[in-house]
């Protein structure tokens, strides 16, 4: 088995094609701004998906082969199929797949499904953004100072309307003087799913080196910890899921 982390990197990629403004910031895609700088990591091995893409991006074979789902998503949550959200919530419940909703993913189906919430909250005008290491002991927040600023971020604002974390690592203020809960972290079943906030598409924010680190170590922490190690199963055991 491989050592190395099975990362998808996907995206709605529609703004892109379609917003001069939003293709001058990310030409080739959000995502693969994310892959650029998750390629730097020997640990980690990197795959872009989009929604126009076949299966949605998703084939049961790529999705079988995944160890991080990276999730992008804007202005076309409905389109994502309910039986692609059901095997994504499948991996992530048996600890075979951990989850990353990155802005806007938490109007996600696959975040909303698996966390359990509506996905609700406040936002406005694009502004500064200071985030806050809340939790500097948690493996998310390694390496980061105790704050850092984005010159410009979009405003989300409390109320967020999500259950209450198993871990609260950041939190943010905006210069209207809003706050919000822009690291949360969730276990899942037998998973682990991590909603971080900055990445609006029409601010730089995936080219900030924090918010690179705090993704690369994301993708640490989200991996099933069984990468590298082969797993033997009683054989006379099965789960509902593997019945079906």
């Amino acid at each position: 088995m491989s050592n190395k982390i099975r990362v998808v990197v996907w995206n709605e990629f529609r703004h892109e094609k379609t917003k001069a403004h939003v293709k001058a910031i990310y030409p080739d895609g959000l995502h693969a701004t994310i892959k650029s700088f998750l390629d730097k990591n020997d640990d980690m091995e990197v795959t872009l998906a989009a929604l126009d893409d076949p299966d949605q991006g998703l084939p049961d074979e790529l999705l079988e082969n995944t160890d991080v789902l990276i999730w992008w998503g804007h202005a076309a949550h409905g389109e994502v199929k309910d039986e692609l959200v059901a095997k994504i919530q499948d991996r992530v419940y048996l600890g075979k797949m951990g989850l990353i909703a990155l802005h806007s993913a938490h109007m996600s189906k696959p975040f909303r499904n698996i966390v359990g919430t509506n996905g609700f909250l406040s936002w406005g005008r694009n502004q500064k953004e200071v985030v806050w290491n809340l939790l500097p002991q948690h493996p998310i927040c390694a390496g980061l100072p105790d704050h850092f600023v984005l010159e410009t971020e979009e405003l989300y604002s409390e109320p967020f309307y999500v259950p209450q974390p198993d871990a609260l690592i950041f939190g943010s203020w905006f210069e209207d003087g809003y706050i919000f809960r822009s690291g949360l972290c969730y276990l899942r079943g037998a998973g682990k799913v991590f909603y971080f906030q900055p990445g609006h598409e029409e601010c730089p924010s995936y080219y900030n080196e924090y918010v690179q680190k705090i993704i690369t170590n994301g993708v640490r922490w989200a991996a099933p910890a069984n990468i590298g190690f082969e797993i033997v199963c009683c054989p006379q055991l099965k789960t509902k899921a593997t019945e079906e």
